[in-house]
């Protein structure tokens, strides 16, 4: 089969300039892993300069039966190493032991819940290397007070460093996206857990941003219910808060609900 049909239902843009396929796989450093897993590998653009790299093991997850059938002809090398299987579903503490890097030109429309399945899994993911759209790359690196720092960005940078690596156009894939597209890497970084309950953490966050033109005093009224904190971060608005910040925000919350849970 010399070619794979672009499925929109799957959000498929097959990259095919070779060079910015190239320049994708140098991002990933992979130092500390022997096994990198690929997201939706399509007809292999970066399949085959990862394959390239004695350093590690490629595998790869992808949903299109089309291209898992292009890939086991073309690639036969990595035919035992393909996982027919949506990505999402997928139950990857039966995959490896130990830990393993990810990389891919993620399909637009999930890429936010494949980095929410990363952080479910961060302790065995030290790295990730994907193409997403160029808004979401910018939403997930920006810093404290920017207009786009948001759930992903504090989520994420609790516990990787994002790096934004470069732009691409939109040009250079077929069919071309209505979007420019860009390159991240991330790093796991130092932080084992939080200093606070996780749980509360991600609802103070998601609460906090779901009314982002509020102070967090009105936009977290829901997860305070009739509690009041007294905290000036309370007149602050979300995205001025830095990752630590939300921290010290959530250990307070915390203080207070248990306090009076237990009174």
């Amino acid at each position: 089969m010399g070619y794979v049909r672009a499925k929109k239902n799957l959000g498929q843009h097959f990259l095919k300039d070779l060079n910015i396929a190239k320049k994708i796989v140098a991002g990933l450093k992979a130092e500390e892993v022997s096994k990198v897993l690929e997201i939706g590998p399509g007809m292999g653009v970066l399949t085959q300069y990862l394959l390239q790299n004695d350093k590690f093991e490629t595998h790869v997850v992808e949903i299109d039966t089309e291209s898992v059938i292009y890939l086991k002809e073309n690639y036969p090398e990595l035919s035992d190493r393909i996982i027919g299987e949506d990505f999402l579903k997928y139950d990857l503490s039966t995959l490896f032991s130990e830990p393993f890097a990810i990389i891919g030109n993620f399909p637009y429309n999930i890429s936010s819940q494949i980095f929410f399945k990363v952080l479910q899994h961060r302790d065995q993911i030290p790295e990730v290397v994907g193409m997403i759209q160029k808004e979401v790359a910018e939403r997930m690196s920006a810093a404290p007070g920017n207009k786009t720092f948001g759930i992903l960005s504090v989520l994420m940078q609790a516990f990787y460093d994002i790096e934004y690596l470069f732009t691409v156009s939109e040009k250079v894939f077929d069919p071309p996206p209505k979007v420019k597209s860009a390159v991240i890497r991330m790093k796991r970084n130092a932080t084992a857990r939080l200093e606070c309950d996780e749980k509360l953490f991600f609802r103070v966050v998601k609460a906090g941003f779901n009314q982002r033109r509020k102070t967090l005093r009105n936009s977290l009224k829901v997860v305070l219910g009739e509690h009041k904190l007294d905290d000036p971060i309370m007149s602050q608005r979300p995205e001025q808060l830095s990752v630590q910040e939300f921290v010290y925000l959530t250990l307070k919350i915390q203080e207070l609900l248990n306090v009076q849970l237990r009174e």
